[in-house]
This record gives C-alpha cells, structure tokens and sequence, in this order.
C-alpha cells in the first residue's frame, strides 16, 4: 500500500467495487499488490443478502484500505431480480444457456458509474472490478465488451476524460477461472473466509450452498485443491 501521508497522483489511486465477494476481495487484493492507492466502494443497493457488506467492511480493514464507502441505493423499488425482489426465489444452480433471474438489470453499469464519480473527485485514474466471463452466470456486464464500452464512456463523459486523465477499468480476473482467481487471492494473503459469494446468505453469513454463486465458489475451491472455508446453512 502507497504510503498514505505523500501526495498521491491520479495514476496511483483507485476506486474498487468491492460487494465482500470472492471474486471482489480478489480484485482489491490484487489493486493493492500494485500498489495503487485503493479505495473501497460498496453498494447497499436493497440487496437481500445483506451480510456481504458487513464481509466488505471486514476485507476492506484486511487490506488497510485508504477509505472504504458503502453508499446506500435502492435498487429494490425497481426489482426485476431474485437478489433484490424477495417474492421472487433464487433459484438452485443450473447449467443451462440463458440469463438467470439473479441478475440486477444494469447493475454493474450502475455500479461503475458511481465509482466513476467518486472516481473523479478522487482525481483517480483507476477503476477495479472483479467481474468474471468464465466460471460465471452469464450475465452481460461481465463481459469484455461491456467492459470495453464503459471505459470508452467514461473517457467521453468526464471532465477528467475531456481533460486528457485518461481512465481506465482494471479486470484483473476476467479470463481466469475460480480455481485460479482462489490460488491468485490466496498468494496475496486473502482469508476467504471472510468473504460471502452467496445470494440467499442469512444474517449470520452462513451460505444456502444450492444457489449459482455457492456452486461455482464450491467448485473452484476443489478445483484449487483448498479446503472451502464457507459457512454453510
């Protein structure tokens, strides 16, 4: 971590969505064996398991975070998504083709948005996301394309853009598979247990282990050949 008490420039610091997630806690892990100056943003955004915030805040003081932010926002008044309806149930895990109703209809372009504003009041250059198009549930923001055109927007729409910082989005996990996001994590000193990927955890963190988030987690620790440190209901 950069020492905090020197001026930093806009090339040293980033923002860094970081939801308490294995693959999130990673990203930050990562951000900061760069070295850049990170800070953390977290989104309450009516989600219905809550307890990953409380793991964001936990990996957030791991890794000695500059400042660490958990804005509040209502994605629930909107719906359209088993994590944020709760008359709507999160479905088992199923290989199948097709976008699950787990997915947050815009989300992670909502979510970059809001660390591009933090962003630019940080005089940041750098944003980090731990989005996945491998071991993942198909969801469209977590491509490369999508990933591609937000960074081409942000250059366009920012005063920061206009002014020549140019910004960029750091996906450092995109094209690895869990397996391999867990042993990168692990090489950085990340506690996984600290950290929450399910969608229905109860209040206690404690994972339903059927839904696509708890399966894919699962796998890629046996995968790794690392005992899976989850708490399961």
């Amino acid at each position: 971590m950069p020492n905090q008490n020197k001026q930093l420039a806009a090339t040293d610091k980033a923002v860094v969505l970081l939801s308490g997630g294995l693959d999130s806690a990673t990203a930050l892990a990562w951000a900061c064996a760069q070295d850049f100056a990170c800070y953390a943003l977290s989104l309450d955004y009516g989600q219905r398991h809550q307890a990953e915030l409380q793991a964001a805040q936990k990996i957030a003081q791991q890794f000695d975070v500059i400042e660490h932010r958990i804005l509040p926002l209502a994605l629930d008044l909107i719906g359209g998504s088993a994590l944020t309806d709760l008359t709507l149930a999160v479905p088992d895990y199923a290989d199948q083709p097709g976008i699950p109703i787990t997915y947050v209809p815009a989300r992670n372009t909502i979510f970059l948005s809001i660390a591009l504003g933090w962003a630019e009041v940080l005089t940041a250059t750098n944003l980090v996301i731990g989005v996945n198009a491998v071991d993942y549930s198909g969801y469209p923001d977590c491509r490369p394309a999508f990933i591609q055109s937000f960074e081409q927007l942000a250059n366009l729409a920012t005063k920061a853009g206009i002014n020549g910082q140019h910004l960029h989005v750091h996906t450092p996990l995109l094209r690895m598979r869990k397996a391999e996001i867990i042993q990168q994590g692990l090489a950085y000193g990340l506690d996984y247990a600290q950290t929450i990927s399910c969608y229905q955890a109860d209040q206690t963190g404690r994972a339903c282990g059927r839904c696509d988030a708890c399966v894919l987690r699962a796998q890629g620790f046996a995968a790794a050949g690392v005992a899976d440190p989850t708490l399961y209901v």
